[in-house]
């Protein structure tokens, strides 16, 4: 019966609703080190680029989360561009559907150096439920553009987002 089953979804707890809140530390001692790593390997800011390839767009909520109230990362100089032209870091959330193979290398082209590519989310790395799927690409982003850093989940949360990324800035300036 339909009835039943709708009042047992409406009387259930919404997890959605009830995700845990960054602690404030854990954040603050994370936005400081990012800033200090993008200060030391560009000299300003970090300017990401975030393009959603397809999928359910819950990867892309999440690493905007990253500019919302909880994390507030402008004023540590982690700031989210909207052309390539001034990114130094193309975040790819959804799997790399084949219309949007295009636009990525486009997106890819036109960043100045130095530039990386991060693919966030399951499906961006490749697996996630599109896998497979007639409109996807095979083998995520990594088959569309060289993939630089892979953050799992589905979808990822900000921190995990935020630990990638400065966990990319330290690798390469250790190789510098």
């Amino acid at each position: 019966m339909l009835w039943p089953k709708l009042l047992r979804s409406l009387l259930r707890p919404d997890h959605a609703a009830t995700t845990p809140e960054p602690h404030p530390d854990t954040v603050a001692a994370l936005a400081a080190r990012m800033g200090e790593a993008a200060q030391a390997r560009l000299g300003r800011s970090l300017g990401i680029l975030v393009v959603e390839a397809g999928g359910c767009g819950a990867c892309a909520a999440e690493v905007r989360a990253l500019e919302g109230i909880a994390y507030d990362m402008e004023r540590f100089g982690l700031r989210f561009v909207t052309t390539p032209r001034q990114a130094d870091v193309l975040v790819v959330t959804g799997p790399a559907t084949r219309n949007m193979t295009e636009a990525l290398q486009r997106a890819w082209e036109a960043m100045p150096e130095p530039k990386w590519v991060v693919a966030a989310g399951d499906c961006a790395a490749g697996s996630g439920p599109f896998q497979g799927g007639y409109a996807v690409e095979e083998g995520g982003v990594g088959a569309v553009l060289p993939l630089d850093l892979v953050i799992p989940g589905c979808p990822p949360q900000p921190s995990l987002v935020l630990e990638g990324l400065l966990a990319l800035l330290e690798a390469q300036a250790r190789e510098d």
